[in-house]
């Protein structure tokens, strides 16, 4: 039926979870790439689904029931027992099977329905229907077959001679089924009169009964009764296997050799080494599976094992060519090994179409990055090749792994396949190609400064892109231009020449203000600063920009119509600096114009800036006047000719008075604003009036601030990377392994490598892990008081997308406790992804019980429940009320990095903003910035450079990312007030810009949780509030350490 489906043979141990643990979402996929996806994404998972079921699968198999089953529930009204027992009493099959998936429904939400049993056995057990024997056998298999000792009940003898008829009858569907469902039993009493039936099966003609039989009596034999039941099973599946043809049936043979005896399995293996790349699929992906766990366990006899996954690495098979590769990375660090496995990552990443594969083996690829650099460095241009694909974040991925990949002697290659793909771009219609180049500029910047001889190759190309419609593109590269004008003198003159002939093209006005700046301080020849001029002065075009008839036309006009046809980027909205201050800006500072807008007034030619201005983009035109004025500071010293000199600042002052005309002229619909007044002002009287202190704050002092600024940034990366350098490996007293002088003993090349890199590992101690038992302690909740009847405390683990409560329950009285059930609901976007089971507890014994939980999103959830409970002397039932369990949105976000321009755009763009007004007792600001970055898990963007010097005010950037992707932007400004405390409302702030509304509100609750708790301590922080009219804790008499009085609620 669609609505079921169960499992049609034992999966390998990593893949036996529900589906609904995947810690990756279910996509809709081709059914021609699913397969693949499927064995990528479950080895995608090892990592994460090792670590929570090997603890799970030795508690869980004793503790809770299986379940095998995905249903599809359509809540609505329940179904009666009466209603389902006069269906299953009838004649009509499709009712029949209608009631059997009620009935079916009932059981697996809780109901017992034993009124049943008699029923399906008298009316349901002998139809021939097909479809009603599987649901038949579902029902069976979720019904209790023992009692509460533990013992068959005796109703079950009338099912066994049914299964005994199923395992015989002519129909191989039937007999398939039915061994199926015997994979899934765990009384041996069921099975003792069905064991000649099953071996059978195991010679009969069709493959699919022939499977099920070998999975049957591995199920047998792995009972704790299993060698007693069927002592010869290896024997008879060893047989089995030498003559079976069918693939899934040898691999379900050798699956059973692999899992109960191992031995065999190796002997198999080795006996039919040479056959080993014609086997079927499945069959070699077992065979990877037994090599793992014989390696693991033998570590001295990986070298033979290696060479048969070297092997395979030319399987047809594309997912066992993939497990290949992680299976000699996770087995051996030998150069030949991995430099085999980043191979065949590589070519998976070009032969497979899937994008989620890409991703995932692009993954691997990180990885290996991580662990084996030298290795990787060599396979560069292979990872480059996955540009190729017009997926954007792939191509977001492919280029953060290579970055970190290039040296000296692979950049030049490097370089030229940015620039060639750059040029692609251009050519290329693409929805995305905007943001695709803005990664590529970024990419080639970051090659640029590290190795600064590669710069005058791809400078000249990318200023073609300055004005590019897409604005962070253009300021991308206008930002790295100025970066390299400064930090590679020889390039300037062919920069400047480049940028004063693309000047004109510029059409975003933070892009222009940029470009502005670097012609002020970078054109030093007489004919530089003369072609500087010029260029602004076209790009104003004529004097004066409005007329006084327009002026008056416009009056009447400017109501119905704008001056100009732009698109404006940005708005009044607050700002972040880059020095983290918490500004507004009063222009419109991302204005782009339309290439083919047509301005009001004289205009004879239409320029860049002309357009901006009129736009009412002032910012702009403080940006101009400072140009010019630099710029003829300059020519002051580089022109001997007075004339000329007086010729040129009589025309810059024209054009300043005439901005500063239109800013307070009726002709725009906003005047312009105070600061831009005062600089145009400022300007003008430099002109007028030059002084020698004056004209080298305006020609040196800004230039020594840049470059300061990139000596700093410079001295933090090497910082960096020398603290990451330092940390030590290995001790100096360590053993030195001589890799000439080591004893070869018949080894492979292959196998002396492995084993000096064992050597190696060994010695660097990565071989052993350090268990941080301290902050488990951290990490125990206290669940209910010391004086109820039970006891309980939950460990909670987070594992990104699922939260793992294991909780202990303890039972302090003298009774027994029956039908002890931990109910547990939630609130926010967490789901419970088991129903809770009933317990026995025995007096003053514990008891281990697990509940995982579903995480969807960073947005703060809480965790609440009870434990019901029945004893023997009360019939009632009793309950014992939880305390909640707050899920910390700290436990979702790691700190992060982004580039200035990346933070003011990302503010700009985030809708919402939350302040939080904080009261503390700290009394210095960078102590208290220090205390926010540790206890909000976050980095601060703003340099230590610029939080230097004392002046009673700080402003600081931080930002953070979460598991799931999202951006925390925060802005702490304090200010100090007295020389005392850091306090007052609004003068001690902090701004949180998060996405998307759960995330924000989450973050910035848990800083204010943090304010009241334990970031700003007052007097009264041990404070403990009453929770359900009844007291928790250790301290039943008084709760605060301040005489206060408390209402429980």
């Amino acid at each position: 039926p669609s609505h079921y489906l169960s499992v049609q043979s034992p999966p390998l141990r990593r893949s036996t979870l529900p589906l609904h643990l995947s810690p990756h979402p279910p996509t809709l996929r081709t059914t021609k790439s699913l397969d693949l996806h499927r064995t990528f994404a479950a080895a995608d998972r090892n990592s994460t689904v090792d670590r929570i079921a090997s603890k799970g699968r030795e508690m869980g198999e004793k503790m809770e029931k299986t379940c095998t089953l995905l249903v599809y529930f359509d809540k609505g009204t329940p179904a009666l027992a009466n209603e389902i027992k006069e269906a299953l009493e009838g004649n009509d099959v499709q009712a029949k099977i209608d009631a059997m998936k009620k009935a079916i429904m009932l059981l697996l939400n809780g109901e017992t329905i034993p009124q049943l049993f008699i029923t399906i056995v008298r009316y349901v057990l002998p139809s021939p229907d097909h479809t009603i024997q599987k649901l038949l056998l579902f029902y069976l298999e979720i019904i209790d077959k023992t009692d509460p000792q533990g013992k068959v009940l005796p109703e079950m003898i009338l099912i066994c001679q049914n299964l005994r008829n199923n395992l015989q009858h002519p129909n191989e569907y039937i007999r398939g089924v039915t061994l199926r469902f015997l994979c899934r039993l765990n009384e041996a009493e069921i099975f003792e009169p069905l064991i000649p039936s099953v071996l059978q099966n195991l010679e009969h003609r069709h493959p699919f009964v022939r499977r099920n039989a070998i999975l049957a009596v591995m199920s047998i034999y792995k009972l704790p009764q299993g060698e007693q039941l069927l002592g010869d099973a290896p024997e008879t599946i060893e047989k089995v296997l030498s003559t079976e043809q069918d693939p899934s049936a040898k691999r379900n043979a050798f699956l059973m050799l692999f899992t109960c005896a191992q031995e065999k399995a190796v002997g198999y293996l080795f006996d039919h080494i040479d056959r080993i790349s014609d086997w079927g699929e499945q069959l070699q992906m077992v065979v990877l599976e037994l090599i793992t766990k014989v390696c693991r366990t033998n570590r001295g006899e990986k070298g033979k094992y290696i060479k048969i996954i070297i092997s395979l690495l030319t399987a047809p098979s594309t997912a066992v060519v993939y497990e290949c590769a992680g299976t000699l990375v996770s087995l051996s660090s030998a150069p030949t090994a991995i430099r085999a496995a980043a191979n065949t990552y590589c070519q998976l990443l070009l032969s497979q179409s899937d994008n989620n594969v890409k991703l995932i083996v692009l993954e691997r690829l990180n990885e290996l990055k991580t662990s084996h650099r030298e290795i990787m460095v060599e396979m560069i241009m292979d990872v480059l090749r996955a540009l190729s694909s017009p997926n954007l974040d792939i191509r977001r991925k492919t280029i953060d792994i290579s970055l970190e990949l290039i040296t000296t002697r692979n950049v030049d290659e490097v370089v030229l396949l940015l620039k060639k793909e750059v040029v692609k771009t251009q050519s290329a219609e693409h929805e995305k190609n905007g943001e695709y180049r803005q990664l590529l500029v970024q990419a080639i910047h970051f090659c640029a400064i590290k190795f600064p001889e590669v710069a005058s190759t791809v400078v000249i190309v990318l200023m073609d892109f300055l004005g590019d419609s897409i604005v962070s593109s253009a300021m991308d590269v206008v930002l790295f231009v100025r970066e390299i004008i400064e930090t590679n003198p020889k390039l300037r003159v062919s920069i400047m020449t480049r940028l004063l002939d693309t000047f004109y093209q510029i059409r975003a006005a933070r892009v222009c203000s940029c470009a502005l700046w670097i012609i002020g301080e970078y054109c030093l020849s007489l004919s530089e600063v003369e072609s500087g001029i010029s260029t602004i002065n076209q790009c104003l075009g004529e004097l004066p920009f409005f007329t006084v008839t327009e002026e008056g036309e416009s009056q009447d006009t400017s109501k119905n119509c704008k001056p100009v046809s732009s698109v404006t980027v940005s708005s009044r909205r607050p700002v972040i600096l880059a020095d983290g201050t918490y500004a507004t800006q009063s222009a419109a500072s991302e204005s782009v114009t339309s290439p083919t807008a047509l301005v009001q007034g004289s205009l004879s030619s239409e320029g860049n800036l002309r357009s901006l201005l009129l736009s009412g983009d002032f910012f702009l035109g403080a940006v101009i006047a400072s140009t010019l004025t630099k710029l003829i500071l300059r020519l002051e010293e580089v022109q001997p000719s007075k004339i000329e000199v007086n010729k040129a600042t009589a025309q810059v002052l024209l054009v300043l008075v005439s901005m500063l005309q239109l800013g307070q002229s009726s002709f725009l619909p906003h005047p312009i604003d105070n600061d831009s007044y005062d600089r145009i002002i400022l300007c003008i009287r430099i002109l007028c009036n030059t002084g020698d202190e004056s004209r080298k704050i305006w020609l040196q002092s800004c230039r020594q601030s840049f470059a300061k600024m990139l000596a700093d940034k410079q001295f933090r990366e090497t910082e960096e990377r020398k603290a990451k350098a330092q940390v030590s490996h290995a001790q100096p007293d360590d053993l030195i392994d001589f890799y000439h002088l080591k004893s070869r003993k018949g080894m492979s090349q292959l196998e002396l490598e492995d084993e000096v890199q064992d050597d190696l590992k060994r010695a660097t101690g990565e071989f052993t892990k350090d268990n941080d038992d301290a902050n488990k302690l951290n990490r125990i909740l206290q669940l209910t008081g010391f004086s109820d009847p039970v006891y309980a405390e939950a460990y909670v683990t987070v594992h990104h997308y699922d939260i793992v409560l294991d909780v202990t329950v303890i039972n302090r009285t003298k009774e027994t406790l029956q039908n002890l059930c931990l109910e547990l609901a939630t609130m926010g976007d967490l789901k419970l992804v088991e129903r809770p089971q009933n317990y026995t507890l025995a007096p003053e014994s514990s008891k281990q019980i697990r509940a995982n939980i579903k995480v969807s999103s960073t947005e703060t959830g809480v965790i609440f429940g009870n434990i019901v409970y029945e004893t023997s002397n009360v019939l009632e039932r009793n309950v014992v009320v939880l305390n909640d369990i707050h899920i910390d949105i700290m436990d979702y976000i790691s700190p992060a990095t982004c580039a200035d321009v990346a933070f003011r755009t990302m503010w700009a763009e985030f809708e919402w903003e939350n302040k939080v007004a904080v009261n503390t007792v700290i009394q210095d600001e960078k102590e208290f910035l220090d205390h926010i970055i540790r206890s909000t898990n976050m980095k601060c963007l703003t340099p230590p450079s610029a939080l230097e010097g004392e002046c009673g005010f700080l402003a600081a950037n931080l930002y953070a990312k979460s598991v799931f992707g999202e951006d925390a932007l925060v802005n702490v400004s304090v200010e100090k007030q007295t020389d005392v405390l850091l306090l007052s409302y609004g003068a001690c702030g902090l701004v949180a810009d998060c996405r998307p509304v759960g995330f924000t509100n989450s973050f910035v609750f848990s800083i204010w949780w943090l304010q009241k708790s334990e970031l700003f301590p007052l007097p009264w922080k041990n404070c403990k509030v009453a929770s359900f009219g009844q007291l928790r804790g250790s301290k039943p008499a008084f709760l605060c350490n301040r005489k206060s009085k408390f209402k429980a609620g």
